[in-house]
């Protein structure tokens, strides 16, 4: 899994303040009277047909007399995401109040409906609220397709702050969906300027980082500048990914001298990613130092990119590197880097080394790791399929083992003659009653990449693992089964989620005995973090974590999943994310933003969110209205800044 109210601040939502941990505005005093819920029943029934999807219900609030409710109305539809709702939205957005048309915005968006588009345009041409356009012009991005593009090209002469704002947000949501054009790229580079808003020079970032199959060759200057000496770190760590799309003979230089010099961990991690093999050169000295870098989260990269990009190089290199690196996790990749690397000569004692290491380590997460690393030699077969099917194995270990595996037989040099094994081993996993192994293997089964209709007909198992799936809590595993079946037996339209995969319906009487400003300590191996939670944005999965950890479910669970400058991701049961609750819950996309900080829930889909939980090291845009925002990190990022795969979360508890 990643994964699996009041107005909210102008500056948060243009985007002006998202660098520096960006979701609500509400008080944060410790005397916070109750949420909203607790006395305004409206509301409650509002929220209630959003999390219920009642389309019908919610359209005659769109016309109700207060826009107070119009508001909420409009924002449940950014959930809901019914296009039979679109009619209402878009007669919503002449709304007298400003506010009640930046939610109908917002909500055309979230329904990225390719019809909402015109009438967007159109609304722009008569918007007389900045932040009302700066809302549309973002929807518009949503919407648009190729042929309506230039839509969002189209500004006055001389445009406010917030329109620039919203018109380079709007490039950024187009971007995401591959819809682009070379006048939009220009746009978007000169919305990166020095001289443009903070908002603006983000979202331009962003949408050059992110937009794909994008060549910014001829705009090296103008990435250069904004990687290098733009204030904001966010807009600097983006503009120097989307340096990574660029084909130069200086580029090299550029990456090795942001590696060395920027002062901010994730800036470094960037330009890590952005350095290709080709380049690998003149890059080497400056990754190699990197790998000594204090700070962990740029360490493991610079091991990553040494894996991935490395050429010409022996394996003995990486093996004794290795061994002077403290890290256990930067230590295994670069071990993988030794075995990938590796002559044919050298695999043998390479592969010993890293078997003894994993004999010899006791911490699971490590001896996970080290399985991950053999899954570059397929002479290490069977010992990963020995650790992976241990009678009582952890289950993280057994997690990367099957995962390993996978990666083995996904080598262009992977044996014809262990083809038969690597099925049998598929059947050992769908046989067992474990999720993680069942899903990776069904996991496997739907791979093109690997092709194996011809060599797996055993459809009688699938579908034996499949009934014995618990739902909702492993719908992914569920998920994945159905996809194998599916592709195995050539079937165009996907099958649709069953039945027993209901939700959890929301515990009012709990909600409305949360405070509006409502904090949570969570109490880590590395330090504490303090949450503010939303529960007036998401009461659903707010009363769902009050639940947890008043039932101290929190507990000696670990942070399982650690991205640099991207998220640190725990509360899984299993400790490796194929866990979960007995219940799923449903998505709740308020107007919320991923800035440093946000707290989201993991998913497999929408609605279906369930006890684990991520936090951002950085702005990730690409996941708003993706992923439920259900809380802030309001002290602490110095410690998810520091935290990595298998630390732990010790407790969480509720602060009075």
């Amino acid at each position: 899994m990643m994964f699996r109210s009041a107005t909210v601040s102008a500056a948060c939502s243009l985007g002006l303040l998202c660098v520096a941990a960006c979701t609500s505005s509400r008080p944060t005093s410790s005397t916070a009277p109750l949420n909203q819920f607790a006395a305004d029943s409206t509301l409650r029934r509002i929220a209630e047909a959003q999390d219920q999807r009642q389309t019908a219900t919610l359209r005659p609030f769109l016309h109700h007399p207060k826009p107070r409710y119009r508001r909420a109305a409009a924002l449940a539809f950014a959930s809901v995401q019914d296009r039979a709702a679109l009619p209402d939205l878009l007669g919503t957005l002449s709304d007298a109040n400003v506010e009640v048309r930046t939610a109908a915005a917002y909500a055309l968006g979230q329904t990225a409906d390719s019809a909402a588009a015109p009438a967007l345009a159109s609304q722009l041409g008569t918007e007389t609220d900045a932040l009302a356009r700066r809302y549309e012009l973002e929807a518009l991005g949503r919407c648009v397709g190729q042929t309506t593009l230039p839509l969002l090209l189209r500004l006055p002469a001389a445009p406010d702050t917030l329109t620039l704002v919203g018109q380079s947000w709007g490039l950024y949501r187009a971007g995401l969906r591959g819809i682009t054009s070379e006048a939009a790229v220009r746009r978007t580079v000169s919305l990166l300027a020095a001289t443009q808003p903070v908002g603006a020079r983000l979202a331009a970032a962003n949408a050059l980082s992110r937009t794909p199959r994008l060549d910014l060759t001829q705009y090296e200057t103008p990435l250069t500048a904004a990687a290098t000496a733009d204030p904001r770190y966010a807009v600097r760590s983006a503009a120097t990914t989307a340096l990574g799309k660029v084909k130069s003979t200086t580029l090299a230089g550029t990456l090795s001298s942001i590696l060395r010099r920027d002062a901010d961990y994730r800036v470094r991690v960037s330009a890590l990613r952005a350095m290709k093999t080709g380049m690998y050169t003149q890059v080497k000295e400056a990754a190699w130092a990197a790998l000594d870098d204090a700070n962990a989260q740029v360490s493991v990269t610079a091991a990553e990119f040494f894996l991935a990009q490395a050429t010409g190089e022996t394996g003995k290199l990486f093996l004794d590197r290795a061994a002077r690196i403290s890290n256990w996790r930067t230590r295994s990749v670069l071990l993988a880097a030794a075995l990938h690397h590796a002559g044919t000569e050298e695999k043998p004692s390479i592969r010993q080394a890293i078997e003894q290491r994993y004999t010899a380590a006791t911490d699971a997460y490590e001896r996970a790791f080290l399985l991950k690393a053999l899954g570059e030699d397929p002479a290490a077969y069977a010992f990963i399929e020995q650790a992976t099917f241990a009678p009582k194995q952890v289950p993280v270990i057994s997690t990367y083992g099957i995962e390993a595996l996978v990666a083995l037989r996904s080598l262009a040099g992977f044996p014809a003659a262990q083809q038969p094994l690597f099925v049998s081993t598929l059947e050992k996993a769908l046989a067992s009653n474990d999720v993680a192994l069942i899903g990776t293997a069904a996991g496997a089964l739907k791979e093109p990449k690997l092709d194996l209709r011809r060599d797996f007909r055993n459809l009688a198992l699938l579908r034996t693992a499949q009934q014995r799936i618990a739902l909702p809590r492993d719908i992914e595993a569920w998920q994945a089964l159905q996809q194998a079946l599916d592709y195995l037996e050539n079937k165009a339209a996907p099958t649709p989620l069953p039945s027993a995969a209901a939700q959890h319906p929301i515990d009012w009487a709990l909600v409305q005995t949360v405070p509006s400003a409502q904090r949570a300590m969570v109490h880590t191996s590395r330090g504490d973090v303090v949450l503010r939670l939303l529960v007036e944005d998401a009461p659903g999965s707010v009363a769902s974590f009050v639940q947890l950890v008043r039932q101290d479910f929190y507990a000696n669970k670990n942070f399982h999943r650690v991205v640099p400058n991207f998220v640190a991701q725990g509360g899984c049961p299993r400790g490796d994310g194929w866990g979960g609750t007995d219940y799923t819950l449903r998505s709740e996309f308020a107007d919320l933003h991923y800035g440093e900080g946000a707290v989201g829930l993991a998913s497999a889909g929408k609605d279906t969110e369930s006890c684990q939980w991520f936090i951002t090291h950085s702005p990730t845009p690409h996941l708003d209205g993706r992923y439920t925002i259900f809380a802030q990190v309001e002290r602490g990022m110095d410690v998810v800044h520091r935290l990595d795969i298998g630390d732990e979360i010790r407790s969480v508890e509720l602060l009075k």
